[in-house]
């Protein structure tokens, strides 16, 4: 049987027929704040969250252009990292209970494969896809979602801060450490300096103890990735980045690149690279294809690592890095009617940070 067996002093999980608010993509580059039906009470292991920020990421702009990567049907509730308060809970539920400040993994895995099993959620062989992007996402005032995929966050972080764990910190939190294997005393290049996981990547590596080079577009952008502990900025308009990288390091090059623009940067990435050195993608903004030196490749024995998303350990891992006194950059915060215009900041490649819808 399912059912809520618990709700928030003075406020009911949503009634039948109750109505909501929810962005809505309702075709490419067109998106409606719309009155849709609430959702019923959460199933025995769901819970109910009621959304109180999201975050925005360069995936949410590749949806609104309408460049899925798989099959889906408008209209799609848009959003695809959040932050809310748990208002019920069904009657399988024990981990989490009403009150509870929460983010959520926003990817539908199954739970049940491998991959799922030994923790490796963004590898699940049966994801049915990711909120907002895919299916349904965060954009809502009142969410159901599988208990399992609940996060709790610290008290002392805030929920706009939080709604960066899910994609921004996360992403680089597998990065780097999963992936590239980060060590302290390294020296790292870090492209796109100025994007959400740009700041949140020259932000974990400063922690750790390493060098950081960065690249940015303008000088604004210069002075402010230089006051968020960057030992060394460079301007990619001004300036070609792998000759300045070259010489910065004595020409021995960087032990990581952290890769997420595509083929603009990706082979000057792996020319600033040490022998061995390591290189981690995550993103192609600027085009999906490169033409690679395989010469160089096995010559300099280059490590290259894909990543995509991360897994639920690593928003445990970004929450309590976020306690510790490591918060997001945030570029601007937008309220919900806004969203429309956040992307557009976005997609303008004028931010610097992370932007926020608040509801």
């Amino acid at each position: 049987m399912t059912g809520v067996i618990e709700t928030t002093v003075g406020e009911r999980a949503a009634a039948p027929h109750a109505t909501m608010r929810a962005l809505t993509l309702v075709s490419d580059r067109k998106i409606e704040l719309l009155d849709v039906p609430a959702p019923p009470p959460p199933g025995a292991d769901e819970v109910q969250i009621r959304v109180k920020a999201i975050g925005l990421n360069h995936i949410d702009v590749w949806g609104w252009r309408g460049m899925a990567f798989a099959k889906r049907k408008l209209p799609l509730i848009v959003g695809v990292e959040a932050a809310g308060e748990i208002v019920a809970i069904g009657s399988n539920v024990t981990a989490s209970k009403v009150g509870d400040r929460v983010v959520v993994y926003g990817a539908q895995t199954c739970g049940h494969c491998k991959a799922c099993r030994e923790g490796r959620d963004n590898l699940c062989e049966n994801v049915e896809g990711i909120m907002g992007f895919h299916v349904d996402g965060f954009a809502r005032d009142l969410v159901n979602m599988p208990a399992r995929l609940v996060v709790p966050v610290p008290n002392d972080v805030s929920f706009r801060d939080a709604a960066c764990a899910p994609v921004a910190f996360g992403t680089v939190q597998h990065m780097l450490f999963d992936n590239a294997k980060l060590e302290a005393g390294e020296t790292i290049l870090v492209q796109a300096g100025g994007s959400g996981i740009g700041t949140t990547a020259i932000k974990m590596a400063k922690a750790l103890g390493c060098t950081v080079i960065t690249t940015v577009g303008d000088d604004d952008k210069a002075a402010k990735a230089k006051a968020l502990g960057a030992d060394h900025v460079i301007n990619y308009r001004t300036e070609r980045f792998e000759g300045v990288v070259r010489k910065l390091t004595a020409k021995k090059g960087v032990d990581v690149a952290f890769e997420h623009v595509g083929p603009d940067t990706f082979n000057g990435s792996l020319l600033c690279l040490k022998r061995g050195g390591r290189l981690v993608t995550c993103g192609s903004t600027s085009g999906q294809s490169i033409t690679m030196n395989l010469f160089q490749l096995y010559l300099q024995q280059y490590r290259i690592t894909g990543s995509f998303g991360c897994s639920i350990r690593n928003i445990h891992e970004s929450l309590a890095k976020m306690a510790s006194g490591l918060s997001p950059v945030i570029d601007t915060e937008v309220a919900l009617a806004d969203f429309e215009r956040g992307l557009a900041r976005l997609e303008s490649r004028q931010v610097f940070g992370k932007i926020i819808v608040n509801f």
